[in-house]
C-alpha cells in the first residue's frame, strides 16, 4: 500500500502494542521492527532495525499510564524517526495524556495540553492522529494539522445490536451533551444531563438530574472513566429517580484508584469501553466489554496516508 507519499509503515512503543497490532492487521502491512526498552538508569532505549527514509509513518502510542514515560517514547521514536529521513510522520496518540489540563481554573495552573503539544510537534510530527479528547480545543493548541475521531458510531453500533426499548442517553456533565447528543441521535434516543460539580480534582457531587429517566434504559456515555466516582454517583442518582436498567461506556478506560471496586459495587447492567488504553490483566470485571477501535484507527491512518478526507467516515 503505498502512493506519492511513501511506503506506509506503523511503529509502536510500549503503551499499547496488542492495538497496533490489530491495525496492520486490518492495513495488511507489518508492524515496524523497533525495541523500545530501557538503560539501567531508567532512560529510554530505542533500535529501529529497518530504514524508513521517504517512509510515510504513523506512530500509535496513547499517553496513557504511566503517562510520562509513554509519552516520552512517543517523543523519542518521532526524533529518531525524522532523523533517520521519514518523509512525513504521524502521532497516532489514541488516549491523550494531560488532556484534562487545558485551561487556567486558577490562578497559577499549568496549561499541560497546550505544554505536550508543543512538545510533540518540537519533536518532529507533521499530524496528529487523536480519539476523543477531553477538551476538544486541543486541537487549536497544536501547529499542524490534527485528525479528531470519535468512537461514538463504534459504541452506538453496539447498542444498536443490543435492541434496547425506551432508551435515554445521559451526559454525566454538562460539558458532554455534544457528545450525548451525538450517540442518542444514533440511537434514536432522548437525552438527559446530570448536573455536576467538582469541589477538588477526582471528586464529583451530583446536583440533578435534568429529563426523565423514570422507568426508562439509561445509557450513561463519556469520554473517559477514570476513579470511575462520576460514573457510580451518576448510577446510583438515576437509580433514586427510577432508572429501570443503566449502562455505562466510554472511549478511554483510564481505570485508576478505586475504580474497579467503584464499578464492582456499582447498580451497572454492563460497563462498555474501547481499547484506546490496555486494560490489564486483573482489572477486567465480568460486565465489562471491550470494543475494538482498530478498524477506525486503520482506516484513517490509511485515508492520510492517500491524502482522501478522514471526516467522511462519520458521514
Amino acid at each position: 500500500m503505498s502512493n506519492d507519499n511513501g511506503m506506509l509503515k506503523i511503529f509502536t512503543g510500549n503503551a499499547n502494542p496488542k492495538l497496533a497490532e490489530e491495525i496492520c492487521s486490518y492495513l495488511k502491512v507489518p508492524l515496524g521492527a523497533a525495541k523500545v526498552g530501557r538503560f539501567s538508569d531508567g532512560e529510554i532505549s530505542l533500535v529501529i532495525d529497518e530504514s524508513v527514509r521517504g517512509a510515510d509513518v504513523f506512530v500509535i502510542q496513547p499517553t496513557c499510564n504511566p503517562v510520562n514515560d509513554n509519552l516520552m517514547e512517543l517523543l523519542i521514536l518521532i526524533d529518531a524517526l525524522r532523523r533517520a529521513s521519514a518523509r512525513r510522520i504521524t502521532a497516532v496518540v489514541p488516549y491523550y495524556g494531560y488532556a484534562r489540563q487545558e485551561r487556567k481554573t486558577r490562578a497559577r495552573d499549568p496549561i499541560s495540553a497546550k505544554l505536550v503539544a508543543n512538545l510533540i510537534t518540537a519533536a518532529g510530527a507533521d499530524r496528529l492522529l487523536a480519539m476523543d479528547l477531553h477538551a476538544g480545543a486541543i486541537q487549536g493548541f497544536f501547529d499542524i494539522p490534527v485528525d479528531h475521531l470519535t468512537a461514538v458510531p463504534i459504541l452506538a453500533d453496539y447498542f444498536h445490536s443490543l435492541g434496547l426499548k425506551d432508551v435515554v442517553v445521559v451526559s454525566p456533565d454538562v460539558g458532554g451533551v455534544t457528545r450525548a447528543r451525538n450517540f442518542a441521535e444514533r440511537l434514536g434516543a432522548e437525552i438527559a444531563i446530570i448536573d455536576k460539580r467538582r469541589p477538588e480534582p477526582n471528586v464529583a457531587e451530583i446536583m440533578d438530574i435534568i429529563g426523565d429517566v423514570e422507568g426508562k434504559t439509561v445509557i450513561m456515555i463519556d469520554d473517559l472513566i477514570d476513579t470511575a466516582g462520576t460514573i457510580c454517583l451518576g448510577a446510583q442518582a438515576l437509580m433514586e429517580h427510577g432508572a429501570r436498567t443503566i449502562y455505562a461506556c466510554c472511549t478511554h478506560p483510564v481505570l485508576s484508584g478505586p475504580a474497579l471496586e467503584r464499578l464492582g459495587e456499582a447498580s451497572l447492567e454492563e460497563i462498555v469501553i474501547c481499547n484506546t488504553i490496555p486494560v490489564p490483566p486483573g482489572k477486567e470485571i465480568p460486565r465489562m466489554r471491550c470494543l475494538s477501535v482498530a478498524p477506525l484507527l486503520g482506516e484513517a491512518i490509511m485515508r492520510i496516508h492517500r491524502d482522501e478526507s478522514v471526516s467522511t467516515l462519520f458521514d
